[in-house]
């Protein structure tokens, strides 16, 4: 196998977080509805059970961007392992487990190159479409409440 191959086989990294954050902000009931539209699921097993924890979520402030700790947030991880060999790992906020599942299971079928198409257009596409959606919506409300504040010349300071 020659680097080309290697390099047109594996699928880059940010692709693969690209699919992942999809998977991860979409609604565990498209999940699961996505899951069970697939043609064939398949066998599987857990290499980690869901488990939830917390994270500090940090933040960036101000000109000139310093860094502070925003706060905590529930996050639920787990791990599978498909029985074509392929495993799949799922960091979601918030406490359910099965979209942790879920996500974990299309991680690791995204993967496997016979099925990456078919996540893709079965949960990673929707999942965008539905959050740039949500996105346009959130705002096109801010942008309603909008106040833009002008400051007038008093004429005091003018001597």
């Amino acid at each position: 196998m020659t680097t080309a191959e290697t390099t047109e086989n594996r699928p880059s990294e940010e692709a693969r977080r690209r699919a992942m954050d999809a998977v991860a902000s979409a609604d565990r009931a498209v999940l699961e509805a996505a899951w069970n539209r697939l043609e064939s699921r398949p066998d599987w097993g857990w290499l980690r059970k869901p488990e939830a924890g917390l994270v500090m979520v940090r933040g960036r402030i101000g000109g000139g961007g310093a860094p502070f700790n925003l706060g905590e947030v529930t996050v639920t991880r787990c791990a599978v392992s498909l029985d074509s060999g392929e495993a799949g790992f799922a960091w979601i906020m918030g406490r359910d487990a099965e979209k942790a599942r879920f996500a974990a299971l299309f991680d690791a079928l995204w993967q496997r190159r016979d099925r990456r198409a078919e996540v893709e257009r079965t949960v990673v596409e929707p999942a965008i479409r539905a959050r740039e959606t949500e996105d346009s919506t959130v705002a096109e409300r801010t942008a309603a409440t909008r106040v833009d504040f002008l400051t007038m010349v008093r004429g005091e300071d003018e001597s």
